[in-house]
């Protein structure tokens, strides 16, 4: 099995998400994608995020229909900070036989030799960096030191080309606690999931 990783906040999940692992399961022929969201991210450790129970329902919601792209309580069912490097380990022992493929978009790249055990990283999932519009080739001279020369050309050769979209799920937090429209910014059942929650709206003044 090909199965495609793709971990996040997803706080909301919006098309842009959406699009990069259909981009990724097209272009890879991925047999599966999981769509991870953490239950505290390493680097957003003192953000406020939205319970992990909402942000894995709205992903699952997002999804609704897809044979092929799910939303995997992986993380969130583990609790505490959420290691990219566990996570495979986990799903390894899951899935022994399979190939996994770690999404992500040439930030996340960027930052991967500071992650925890980036080599073990490296071993246990091929790296897919996501090129966005016409954005240059991301330097994936940052992986020399971690991974063998022909590993990191398997690396390069598995680039992910999708058409730029100027989301964010920071602008969709900010638009919702301001009361403004979400619509075709994230599904309708995503959209509709915020407004019933309150999700992102301020806290009520005392």
């Amino acid at each position: 099995m090909r199965l495609g990783l793709y971990g996040g906040s997803f706080d909301p999940v919006h098309y842009g998400h959406l699009l990069l692992a259909e981009c990724c399961r097209e272009t890879l022929a991925l047999d599966e994608i999981w769509l991870i969201p953490a239950a505290i991210p390493p680097h957003k450790q003192t953000q406020d995020r939205a319970a992990a129970k909402h942000r894995l329902q709205m992903i699952e919601l997002a999804l609704a229909g897809h044979e092929q792209i799910r939303a995997s309580s992986i993380e969130t069912d583990r609790g505490g900070v959420s290691y990219t490097v566990e996570t495979l380990a986990h799903v390894n022992t899951l899935h022994p036989q399979a190939t996994l493929f770690l999404l992500m978009g040439a930030d996340s790249l960027r930052d991967l030799p500071t992650w925890r055990e980036p080599e073990g990283i490296c071993a246990l999932s091929l790296p897919t960096v996501v090129r966005r519009g016409s954005a240059a080739e991301p330097d994936f001279s940052v992986l020399a030191s971690l991974v063998t020369a022909e590993r990191l050309a398997m690396i390069r050769s598995a680039q992910v080309r999708m058409p730029l979209i100027e989301l964010s799920s920071t602008d969709l937090r900010q638009r919702a606690a301001a009361g403004q429209s979400l619509r075709f910014r994230t599904p309708r059942a995503v959209e509709k999931y915020i407004e019933t929650h309150g999700l992102y709206r301020p806290s009520p003044k005392e």
